[in-house]
């Protein structure tokens, strides 16, 4: 039914931000008319979707999509579902199965006209800078950068998001990595070793010679890596030249892994994700390293998190306000045939 005379068009539906990782679940609710997008409902699990052979599993989503959302409406008063957003970890080279199948399960389960299925790179730029042209870089575990001017021509700019082995420098794995190495370098007492970082990872792991059999047939190797971050951190921060080594070159990856996605001029930059939270050990080094690598650029708070960002592209989206450049992978937008 059309809005009566004089009533906003958006009152009464809702929009739906989820935020799945490899730490669980995470949907929200707020209302499509709401200029700031502030979550209504929230709804957790720490039981994180499944990823099989066809990728990202579209039915262990929306085993806990569905009745999350259903929920979430009620503790909303209800309303109509506008617009969707799923952002996802892996959703650009492990999304097949999502885009294949959740607009239909959603445009049959509530009649969902909108639909964003986005990279949790994405959702992440836009938690933190919104729909501003600039450079946003996620790090915790892992390490991306992502970029846009916001013009179709340009689209998207990513940088590293390749994983332990191949890339994420900067990260916590890449640090804890690093600082295992200078551990193990001091056990052997080769050069470029730390007493500092044997001792951490000793008192972590145990004799370092046990080390390859913890880490090397794990398939949680980055989480294990990225757990001696905060030991390197702590060994910085207490003066070991080694450790503020590390913790400097992965300021510089960061500050280069923005500099190779951000738009000319004086676009905002921002940082988000867990790494940051080292304090002022990494973030004093970081400063140095953008002003020095992007010098128009103009650093900027991360205003909220991927969940909040999710929940701004779905309600740009209802609003017919989206401007964020789509992507047959990392932005993908669609109307479903209910």
């Amino acid at each position: 039914m059309p809005a009566a005379s004089g009533e906003p068009a958006d009152r009464g539906r809702l929009v739906v931000g989820v935020d799945s990782g490899g730490s669980g679940l995470r949907v929200a609710v707020a209302r499509a008319d709401d200029p700031e997008v502030r979550p209504v409902a929230t709804r957790l699990s720490d039981e994180p979707v499944r990823t099989g052979p066809a990728g990202i599993d579209a039915t262990h989503l929306l085993e806990q999509l569905l009745p999350a959302v259903e929920e979430l409406t009620d503790a909303a008063g209800g309303g109509r579902v506008a617009a969707v957003c799923v952002g996802a970890a892996g959703m650009a080279t492990l999304g097949d199965d999502l885009r294949a199948r959740l607009p239909g399960a959603l445009a049959t389960a509530f009649d969902v006209r909108h639909l964003a299925l986005a990279a949790d790179a994405v959702t992440a730029y836009a938690g933190a800078l919104g729909q501003r042209p600039g450079a946003v870089v996620a790090a915790g575990t892992g390490m991306i950068a992502m970029g846009t001017d916001l013009t179709p021509a340009g689209g998207w700019r990513r940088a590293d998001g390749w994983g332990h082995l191949l890339g994420d420098c900067g990260s916590g794995a890449w640090i804890g990595r690093a600082g295992l190495e200078a551990a193990m370098r001091a056990h052997d007492g080769r050069p470029g070793g730390s007493g500092a970082l044997l001792a951490r990872a000793q008192a972590l792991f145990g004799p370092v010679t046990g080390l390859p059999n913890q880490l090397y047939p794990r398939s949680d190797r980055p989480a294990v890596l990225a757990s001696f971050a905060p030991e390197v951190a702590r060994c910085a921060a207490e003066r070991d030249a080694v450790a503020e080594g590390i913790v400097g070159d992965a300021a510089r990856h960061i500050a280069d892994a923005a500099a190779a996605v951000c738009p000319p001029g004086p676009s905002a930059v921002a940082f988000t994700g867990g790494l940051f939270g080292m304090g002022e050990v990494l973030l004093a080094p970081l400063r140095a390293a953008v002003a020095e690598r992007l010098p128009e650029a103009v650093r900027t708070e991360a205003a909220g998190s991927p969940l909040d960002g999710a929940l701004a592209i779905a309600s740009a989206l209802a609003g017919g306000r989206l401007v964020l450049p789509s992507d047959a992978r990392l932005l993908q937008i669609t109307c479903p045939v209910g």
